[in-house]
C-alpha cells in the first residue's frame, strides 16, 4: 500500500517553476483555463509564450472579452497549433466575437460540469488559481468556482497557481493540496474591472425594473451597465436575497446598506450564494473568509430546479435585441468585460418556476448611437438565446411589458409600445405587413408618446395593492373589460347614455394617447400583463380653448375608497404642467359624487345647468 504523505510535505514536493509546470503539457491535449477574473495569469502568460512549442492543443474556457493573454491567444489561432473552445450561448454577432465564432460551443452553463465529469469532453489538464492552503491543506478557488471545480475533479493533470491575493471564499469552493498535481507559487494582482459606464437609458430601465422587485425577493443579475443601475434603484428595498452567477460591487453595496439580508430566500437562508465574482479589489477583500458568502459550482447555482426553490426569485438579464414575436438575442458587449450570457436560460427558466418569481429581460431601445432600434421585426443573423415561449417581462427605458400568455398581435403591440418613439411607426407598418397585427390597429398620437413614469402611484387598500398609472396602448382590452363590467347606472353616468357596446373606436382615445393633449389614468390590480382595471379617468384637450374634458368611472365594489380623487389629482398635475387651462365635466345634477370630486380641485369651480346636463368648469389659474 502506498504511504500517506503529510500534506505540507506533498505541497513542497509538488512545487515547480511556471516554465516547469507548462512543460508538463503535451501536444494534442485539452487544457482547461480557470475562468473570468480568476484566470491564472501567470500560467496563461507562460502558455502563450510557449504556444509555438505545442501542436493541436485545445484550450477550454468560458468566453472572455478582455485583452488578456488567453484572449490574445485566441486571436492567434491561425497558427494551427492551438485552438480555443469557448462555452457561449450568445449570437456572436459583434465583430470581436464573429472572427472566432467557429470556436464557440453553445451550451447552458449548468450543463458544463456534467460535460466534464462524464468525460464526454475529457479534460487532460486544468490550469487554475487558488488561495494558499489553510492549516488543513484546503485551498479555495476564490472568485472562480463556477465550472472550475468540475474541471479540477475531472482533469488528468491539475496545475494550481497559488496566489496569496486570492480570497478564501467559503462554500463548496475548496480543493485539497492532495487533489492537485503541481503547485506554482506566484503572487500577482487579481483581474479587476471598474464601474460600468453611465447611461441615462440604463437608469430609466433600472427604475422600471426596480418596481417589479418586491421586498423579500431573491435576485440574480447579469453583468453590464444596466444591471448595475438596477442595483442602484433597489436601495430602498428590504430583506432582499442573492442567488446569482456573479457577485459584483453593486451587490456588495446593497449588502453593506442592509438592503440584502438573505433572511427570506427559502433556500440557503442567511447566505449570499454565487459561483464567481467580478469586480474591484475591495470586492475581493469583502469576500475573504466572509461567513455570509457561499460560492458553489455552476451545476448547483445555475440548476433551474435549485433556482426555482427560492422565494420570489427575480432574474434580470440584459439582451441585445428582440423581435416582435418575443425572441431574444443576447451577446457579450464591450462594457460587460466578461460574459454571463451562457447562464441566462438557466435563470430565466428557474425564476419562472419559483413561487412569486419573475424573469425580466432588459434592453436599451436603441443602439448607443440611437440610429438603430433594438426591437426589430424579425431576428436576422442573430442566434435566439431566449425562445419566445420563455419570455415574460421585457423592459426598456420606455416601460415594461409582460409577454407571457400573449398572442403574437398582443406581443407585437406591447413591444412597439416600449420601442423608441422614432421607430414605432415603422415597426407597426412592418408588423401589419408580416401579418402580426391587424390592419385596423393604430397607435395614433401614442406613436410618439413617452410614458410618464413620474405619474405612477402605489396604494394599498384593504390589504390589496393598487397601482395608479397612465394608460398604455396595450391596455385596450383591459379598458373594454372595465366598461363591460360596470353597472348600467355607472355606464350612464360615465357616457351620459345607455351604452352596451364598447368597441375599439369607443375607447381609442383612452389608449391612443400622447400623454400631453390626451391622458388617461388607470387604477389597476394584479401583475403587469394580467392586470384588472378598477377605475379610469382621463382628460381630452379641446385645442380651440385649451380646456380639457374629463370623465371618470370606478368599478362598483371599489367605489367610496378615494380612487377617483387620486386619479384626478394626477390628471390635474399633469394637465397644469402641460399647459392646459382648465377642466370641464359634463354630468347630471343627480351625480353628486362627480360634483363633490370636482370641488376637491385646488382652483375655482363653476357650474352651469342646461336642460338635463350640468357643466362643471375648473379654471386652473383662478384660486378656489
Amino acid at each position: 500500500m502506498p504511504m500517506t504523505i503529510y500534506w505540507p510535505d506533498g505541497y513542497q514536493a509538488k512545487r515547480r517553476t511556471v516554465d516547469e509546470a507548462i512543460s508538463l503539457l503535451k501536444p494534442g491535449q485539452r487544457v482547461f483555463i480557470g475562468t473570468s477574473c480568476g484566470e491564472p495569469q501567470c500560467l496563461v502568460k507562460a502558455l502563450a509564450a510557449k504556444s509555438s512549442c505545442f501542436a493541436d492543443l485545445e484550450i477550454v474556457r468560458l468566453l472572455s472579452l478582455e485583452a488578456l493573454p488567453l484572449s490574445l491567444l485566441a486571436e492567434q489561432t491561425d497558427c494551427q497549433t492551438i485552438s480555443i473552445r469557448s462555452f457561449y450561448l450568445g449570437s456572436a454577432k459583434p465583430k470581436r466575437l464573429s472572427r472566432n465564432k467557429r470556436f464557440i460551443t453553445p451550451i447552458n452553463l449548468s450543463a458544463v460540469p456534467r460535460l466534464f465529469k462524464t468525460r464526454r469532453l475529457p479534460i487532460h489538464a486544468a490550469l487554475i488559481q487558488t488561495s494558499p492552503p489553510d492549516d488543513f491543506g484546503w485551498m479555495s478557488l476564490g472568485i472562480s468556482v463556477d465550472v472550475t471545480l468540475a474541471a479540477v475533479q475531472s482533469a488528468d493533470l491539475v496545475i494550481a497557481q497559488v496566489n496569496p491575493n486570492m480570497p478564501r471564499v467559503l462554500g463548496q469552493s475548496f480543493v485539497h493540496v492532495n487533489e492537485v498535481d503541481v503547485i506554482v507559487e506566484c503572487e500577482e494582482e487579481l483581474l479587476t474591472i471598474g464601474r460600468p459606464p453611465e447611461f441615462e437609458s440604463a437608469h430609466l430601465i433600472g427604475r422600471h425594473v426596480a418596481k417589479l422587485v418586491d421586498d423579500g425577493s431573491t435576485l440574480q443579475l447579469s453583468l453590464g451597465a444596466t444591471p448595475q443601475s438596477v442595483l442602484l434603484a433597489l436601495s430602498e428595498k428590504n430583506d432582499l436575497g442573492i442567488h446569482t452567477q456573479f457577485l459584483t460591487d453593486g451587490f456588495m453595496d446593497l449588502i453593506g446598506r442592509g438592503v440584502v439580508t438573505n433572511r427570506k430566500k427559502g433556500l440557503n437562508e442567511g447566505k449570499t450564494v454565487a459561483s464567481g465574482a467580478i469586480g474591484s479589489k475591495n470586492l475581493y477583500e469583502f469576500l475573504n473568509d466572509n461567513p455570509g458568502i457561499a460560492f458553489y459550482p455552476s451545476d448547483y447555482v445555475n440548476d433551474p430546479a435549485v433556482i426555482a426553490q427560492h422565494n420570489k426569485m427575480v432574474s434580470v438579464n440584459v439582451i441585445m435585441a428582440m423581435d416582435l414575436t418575443g425572441q431574444a438575442a443576447a451577446d457579450a458587449l464591450a462594457y460587460n468585460h466578461f460574459t454571463g450570457v451562457t447562464g441566462t436560460m438557466d435563470f430565466v427558466r428557474g425564476s419562472c418556476q419559483s413561487p412569486g418569481g419573475k424573469s425580466i429581460l432588459m434592453l436599451p431601445s436603441t443602439t448607443l448611437d440611437g440610429r438603430t432600434s433594438r426591437i426589430v421585426p424579425i431576428l436576422e443573423q442573430m442566434a435566439v438565446v431566449v425562445p419566445r415561449g420563455d419570455v415574460h417581462y421585457v423592459a426598456t427605458e420606455f416601460g415594461v411589458v409582460n409577454l407571457f400568455g400573449k398572442t403574437l398581435e398582443e406581443r407585437a403591440m406591447a413591444l412597439i409600445s416600449i420601442a423608441h418613439p422614432d421607430f414605432r411607426e415603422d415597426l407597426l407598418d412592418l408588423a401589419k405587413a408580416m401579418g402580426l397585427v391587424g390592419h385596423a390597429r393604430t397607435l395614433a398620437d401614442s406613436i410618439h408618446g413617452v410614458y410618464p413614469l413620474k405619474l405612477e402611484m402605489n396604494l394599498e387598500l384593504d390589504g390589496e395593492k393598487v397601482l395608479i398609472r397612465p394608460a398604455r396602448p396595450t391596455d385596450v382590452r383591459l379598458i373594454q373589460e372595465h366598461f363591460y363590467n360596470l353597472d348600467q347606472e355607472d355606464v350612464a353616468g360615465r357616457f351620459l347614455q345607455d351604452k352596451r357596446i364598447f368597441g375599439l373606436s369607443d375607447v381609442a382615445g383612452m389608449y391612443d394617447l400622447d400623454y400631453i393633449k390626451n391622458l388617461t389614468m388607470l387604477a389597476v390590480t394584479g401583475d403587469i400583463g394580467f392586470e384588472r382595471v378598477i377605475a379610469v379617468g382621463g382628460y381630452y384637450l379641446n385645442p380651440a380653448n385649451y380646456y380639457a374634458e374629463v370623465a371618470y368611472s370606478v368599478a362598483r365594489e371599489w367605489q367610496g375608497r378615494g380612487l377617483s380623487s387620486c386619479i384626478q389629482e394626477r390628471l390635474f398635475r399633469a394637465a397644469r404642467d402641460n399647459g392646459v387651462l382648465g377642466f370641464k365635466a359634463f354630468t347630471t345634477p343627480r351625480n353628486k359624487g362627480m360634483i363633490r370630486l370636482f370641488k376637491k380641485l385646488s382652483c375655482r369651480v363653476t357650474s352651469d345647468f342646461d336642460g338635463d346636463i350640468l357643466t362643471l368648469t375648473a379654471r386652473f389659474q383662478e384660486k378656489a
